[in-house]
């Protein structure tokens, strides 16, 4: 099955909005016309207003990068689906594993997360992944198989497809470590036969990414496996240059 490769930058943290603005019009010239990926970009929230505005008319997509399961109510420095909408924010990153690390972010409320952002119209990238330690204990398929499921379990079956998976191995983001081309292309393809599980042609459909410490030097070898579909890129996505490459990657691979 033919799958459009899909490439998002996660700027997290990262630039104010003069910067954030200053980023995007150094994408624009190099990715702004592409048509055959699927390019995104996740500025803070406080940029989100300005990219939207700054991409608007491109080929370039704008997600944020978290949400609320709710719609409204007492959830002090929360951001809502239907906020996120109004704006054109198109996506959403859910699942982060630094949200999951250092917010306590639960399989629980992606289960409610993830179906929130399908009925806003905005689509998720669901990320999952497992610690070094847990690869070093043979537990990889363990946890991916529990964060898989419970992120999905509540999806309609006709939507599985259009939701996005990252696998990102959290040993590998921010380290310089990177999943072998064989690692990554093994763990994607078990990520896939898990969205299988729940409707086989969802599953051949949906679109899964790699995540983990992506570089313009190793994105091609990584790209071309058969079961990764694109990549959830970090640092590199901070550099124009370096993320214009990637995305040139993907569209030769």
């Amino acid at each position: 099955m033919s799958r459009k490769p899909f490439i998002a930058g996660n700027w997290k943290l990262n630039n104010t909005i003069a910067e954030a603005e200053e980023l995007i019009q150094g994408l624009l010239p190099r990715v702004g016309a592409v048509e055959d990926v699927d390019v995104v970009v996740a500025p803070s929230f406080l940029s989100l207003s300005a990219v939207v505005d700054s991409a608007r008319g491109s080929a370039v997509q704008v997600y944020a990068q978290n949400m609320h399961e709710k719609d409204s109510g007492a959830f002090t420095g929360e951001v809502s689906a239907p906020m996120l909408a109004e704006i054109d924010v198109q996506g959403v990153i859910l699942g982060h594993s630094e949200r999951r690390q250092y917010f306590g972010e639960t399989d629980r409320a992606l289960q409610l997360k993830v179906p929130r952002a399908l009925e806003a119209g905005l689509i998720p990238i669901l990320c999952v992944g497992e610690t070094e330690e847990e690869r070093e204990q043979g537990d990889t398929e363990r946890r991916l198989r529990h964060q898989v499921q419970e992120g999905l379990e509540k999806v309609p079956v006709d939507q599985l497809s259009t939701v996005v998976v990252a696998y990102e191995p959290i040993w590998a983001i921010g380290t310089g470590l990177t999943a072998t081309p064989e690692q990554a292309q093994e763990t994607c393809g078990f990520v896939r036969a898990l969205v299988q599980g729940f409707d086989k042609e969802a599953g051949n459909a949906v679109r899964v990414l790699y995540g983990g410490s992506l570089k313009p030097d190793n994105a091609a070898e990584i790209l071309g496996q058969p079961d990764i579909d694109g990549a959830l890129v970090g640092g590199a996505s901070l550099d124009a240059e370096s993320f214009g490459a990637i995305v040139k990657a993907a569209q030769q691979a």
